[in-house]
């Protein structure tokens, strides 16, 4: 059965077709085998994450905003070798989970003192809103586990006609986020993308639902290219696929909740 396509570059038929060698005969990858090195890229995460958000509180915001970039960086270099390169998964993506959980753990540093800060300044009690990182961190996964309970039961089933769609969503989206910002570097703000607005409110769930739809597509891309007999170092590369889409989910659930805490 020719495979579906996916939004998720790192998982498009594309990029998995050209990776699929019919005349391996080695030991081949398994959607448990997966699943297990996808939890283990996700205790690297953490791990990277508690490192960047724990790290000296007496430095100044610009060092964490070097560990943000820096974790940013490496994660998107690592991340297009091992889009053209998926044998290099295996020693590659714990380094890139790493990286990310840098990245995440700075970025949510950064926004909780944004945050609290804001909520002093307008005289709210800060502990109302110095948890928005655990409530971002909650929602993602929970999201997660309804779309894969979703998927599992065949509750939502995936058909092609969804995958055009969510595919013809997520190109939207990501066309629309690439025009924000080329329009902000020649000096047009636009509010919207950062109020809490009902305009921007509703751009940001629409998204995080177009990010949880993608969780589907890979759910099922996994599942059916190890059926496909792919080889055993492709369960670190559909891990690493998967673990893209849960980050992005992750910033879109934040982006939201600061919306929300935004408001007077």
């Amino acid at each position: 059965m020719k495979l579906f396509n996916s939004s998720n570059p790192t998982l498009s038929e594309k990029a998995l077709e050209k990776k699929l060698d019919h005349t391996y005969t080695g030991e081949i990858m398994t959607v448990r085998g997966s699943v297990e090195k996808f939890g283990v890229l996700m205790m690297l995460v953490v791990a990277g994450a508690y490192f960047s958000w724990s790290y000296d509180p007496g430095l100044s915001g610009q060092t964490m905003m070097y560990l943000m970039f820096g974790g940013l960086i490496v994660g998107f270099v690592l991340s297009l070798i091992m889009i053209f390169k998926p044998t290099l998964a295996k020693p590659l993506s714990p380094i890139y989970a790493l990286a990310e959980g840098v990245f995440l753990g700075a970025l949510s540093k950064i926004v909780s003192t944004m945050v609290t800060a804001s909520a002093v300044a307008k005289g709210a009690e800060a502990s109302l809103f110095d948890n928005i990182i655990f409530q971002a961190v909650g929602l993602t996964f929970g999201v997660a586990l309804a779309m894969f309970l979703l998927y599992y039961f065949r509750i939502i089933k995936v058909t092609r006609k969804l995958y055009s769609v969510i595919i013809g969503a997520t190109m939207g989206v990501l066309i629309f986020y690439v025009i924000t910002l080329v329009v902000r570097l020649f000096g047009v703000e636009l509010p919207f993308m950062y109020d809490a607005s009902p305009l921007g409110i509703g751009i940001s769930l629409v998204v995080i639902a177009i990010a949880a739809l993608n969780l589907l597509l890979d759910f099922d891309r996994i599942e059916h290219f190890a059926k496909a007999g792919a080889a055993k170092y492709m369960e670190w590369y559909c891990a690493f696929g998967l673990l893209v889409t849960i980050v992005w989910l992750y910033i879109e659930i934040l982006r939201l909740l600061m919306r929300f805490t935004s408001r007077d």
